[in-house]
């Protein structure tokens, strides 16, 4: 991770909010392990093999994300629009 000001704040193992895909929970891009968790599902799904791929995802939800976009899906979707901008 290329920014260092995230707080980290782990959910417990049984935490309905954490279902192991990218669904319609509010994300939060100050969250580190909300935006490392994304990042990760989204390069494995996408079968991204490089380190840039997941510096860049990091970049564009930490600068260029709009404030209105806030479920993971949406998140997904943007990035995905937004890929080749």
């Amino acid at each position: 991770m290329q920014y260092r000001d995230y707080q980290w704040t782990a959910y417990p193992n049984d935490n309905p909010r954490v279902t192991g895909k990218p669904d319609s929970t509010r994300f939060n891009r100050h969250e580190g392990y909300e935006v490392l968790y994304l990042i990760n599902a989204l390069v494995e799904e996408w079968d991204f093999k490089n380190a840039n791929s997941c510096l860049k995802m990091e970049k564009m939800i930490r600068i260029k994300l709009p404030s209105d976009t806030i479920m993971q899906v949406d998140v997904k979707e943007w990035l995905r629009q937004n890929w080749n901008h």
